[in-house]
């Protein structure tokens, strides 16, 4: 079944991130940021993956804490490793736009603020999965749910207190006002979601193998 997924899956986001550099080339310039704001195209879908990563990764740990599955955690790890390596790349082009249009790398406003600690949280995740010893994967579900549950108050920061990053109007503007950025973005956030389906097949997969050795390591044991 993962064969079948994901060959197919990782032509297609293959397509997708050769074709996305085209697309944003020849999107039209904002008026006042220039060639800097094309950094827009990777930074926001980088996010959308990032908060799909935990949404995922906080669900299968509800599962896994309610209902005692292993494939839930698996699931819950695995995403969570995406949801750091996303949120890297969000940290990242944020401050290199920021440079440009606000001219500081970073603002300890509300929104990056929480931002970072959300993605501190899923790195604590992954230390606790690693180096908590026995019941850690109870205690990694926790974090998890903790994680997802501040995932609304980033997305809701702008709209609630004044920062200097934008509202969240901006999207739903940008498709009513200038079509000729929208249909670059969402290709570039379809390339973002099939990416993060595209990981989380294999690393799901890498799970599912290391889980098996395990079983083959007790058997030998007995």
């Amino acid at each position: 079944m993962m064969k079948t997924i994901f060959t197919p899956l990782a032509i297609l986001t293959g397509l997708m991130f050769a074709a996305a550099p085209v697309l944003i080339a020849n999107a039209p310039y904002e008026s006042t940021m220039g060639l800097i704001q094309k950094i827009f195209y990777f930074h926001v879908p980088s996010w959308f993956a990032m908060f799909t990563a935990v949404f995922t990764c906080g669900v299968a740990s509800l599962m896994y804490l309610f209902k005692g599955r292993p494939e839930t955690d698996r699931v819950a790890a695995s995403a969570a490793e995406i949801a750091v390596v996303f949120g890297s790349i969000g940290l990242v082009t944020g401050p290199l736009w920021a440079r440009k249009a606000w001219g500081v790398w970073w603002q300890w406003d509300a929104k990056l603020t929480m931002a970072l600690i959300v993605e501190l949280i899923f790195i604590g995740y992954l230390l606790v999965r690693k180096y908590g010893g026995p019941g850690s994967d109870k205690l990694g579900a926790a974090v998890a749910i903790f994680g997802m549950a501040n995932v609304p108050f980033v997305y809701e920061s702008v709209n609630i207190w004044r920062t200097v990053h934008p509202k969240t109007s901006v999207v739903p503007q940008l498709a009513r006002t200038a079509p000729g950025m929208a249909g670059p973005f969402w290709f570039c956030v379809l390339a973002f979601m099939l990416l993060f389906a595209l990981l989380l097949t294999a690393r799901l997969h890498l799970e599912r193998r290391r889980a098996a050795l395990d079983d083959l390591y007790l058997a030998q044991g007995d």
